[in-house]
């Protein structure tokens, strides 16, 4: 489980400077900010809560921990839906940070599987 929790804090804090350039794009494309602030929000909890949960007092506040950021990357997987969906992203750039964050998700999934059963 080591080797998925070393590659979680390297892939959600990656994705988080993703996240942090989109955000910037948006705003100098003159999105609405309502939607930078939540998807910068949301996008950079993910690896927020992940480094977090270094220094969990217990097994229990660790999974707590992952919880919240795997609830951070779905939410910001809505985000990046909507900004597709109106088009302030096309498909080419959608389906790469989608796939950053399915990524995320799916080895969040497997840690708290891992976690909870041990």
């Amino acid at each position: 489980m080591e080797e998925r929790y070393n590659k979680i804090l390297d892939i959600s804090f990656k994705f988080g400077v993703r996240i942090v350039k989109l955000t910037q794009y948006l705003v100098d494309n003159k999105v609405n900010p309502t939607i930078p602030n939540q998807i910068l929000r949301s996008g950079t909890s993910i690896g927020a809560n992940v480094n977090e949960s270094v220094f969990a007092q217990s097994k229990k506040d660790f999974i707590m921990k992952m919880q919240i950021a795997l609830k951070e990357a779905n939410e910001t997987k809505y985000w990046l839906r909507l900004l597709h969906a109106s088009e302030y992203i096309n498909d080419k750039e959608y389906e790469s940070i989608l796939a950053d964050v399915n990524h995320i998700i799916g080895t969040l999934v497997n840690i708290l599987k891992a976690s909870k059963s041990s």
